[in-house]
């Protein structure tokens, strides 16, 4: 479905916020760059849940470039919370951030959780990108990680987003989805399944949220360039519309 189908960004009479939101596994900017970001552009997200950014030399630099031609800002993450990122547009005023290392299993990949509270108008959210284990067992546990810093960060309202490297029917899947919401089961809007963009088979990736966050759409994005999305990274971008209420 097109993405001009999708609510536009805008902050209600009564401060509530309507907000595009992006999940996307960008394969450490290995690809094609320019694809990757006018796959970013043409969604018009006002936060980007980024997972495997660059975290080797000079990660910075490139996680600033790409920020810059998706017409965005960093947030937080990168190198420090072991691949996660967050990105923002410059219509969030922004609170605090903190990365997140999360225990190291030895012999296997590092994971960490980039989070931030910001503000659109009235509506104050919590955001926490995350990537998932390969191993069934550590993924599980990291699950229940994710949750505790979801009760940990002190907000309302909360948007959790990333690759859950593991199907809804999934041990660590269900167990995020038994607390959060799942914008694709809740509203779902576009395509289903986000790997591998060459042959879209399964859904890993989601953004999930806390009850009180209302999904106006969620999916795959299907009007965007085929040769872009190829060029872009191993994973489709997940594009959800929600309306985060007003704090009180």
């Amino acid at each position: 479905m097109a993405i001009s189908e999708l609510p536009n960004s805008r902050t209600e009479e009564d401060g509530s916020a309507v907000l595009r939101v992006l999940s996307y596994n960008v394969r450490s900017m290995r690809d094609d760059e320019d694809a990757l970001a006018r796959v970013i552009r043409a969604c018009d997200p006002d936060l980007v849940f980024v997972q495997e950014a660059p975290r080797f030399f000079r990660w910075r630099k490139h996680a600033a470039r790409l920020a810059a031609k998706s017409e965005l800002v960093m947030l937080s993450g990168g190198a420090t919370a072991a691949g996660p990122m967050l990105l923002c547009s410059l219509r969030a005023t922004v609170e605090r951030t903190e990365d997140v290392l999360l225990p190291l299993t030895p012999g296997l990949h590092r994971r960490g959780l980039a989070t931030a509270v910001v503000r659109f108008g009235g509506a104050r959210v919590g955001l926490v990108s995350c990537h998932l284990s390969l191993r069934k067992d550590e993924r599980y546990a990291q699950a229940g990680m994710v949750l505790d810093r979801v009760a940990a960060l002190g907000t309302p309202y909360i948007l959790v987003a990333g690759d859950l490297n593991e199907r809804p029917d999934g041990p660590a899947f269900r167990r995020l989805a038994k607390e959060l919401r799942d914008g694709w089961e809740v509203s779902p809007w576009g395509g289903e399944h986000t790997s591998t963009p060459a042959d879209p088979h399964q859904r890993i990736d989601a953004i999930l949220a806390t009850p009180g966050v209302e999904f106006l759409g969620c999916g795959v994005p299907t009007d965007l360039d085929p040769a872009d999305l190829r060029a872009a990274s191993d994973h489709l971008p997940v594009l959800a519309a929600v309306r985060v209420p007003a704090v009180s």
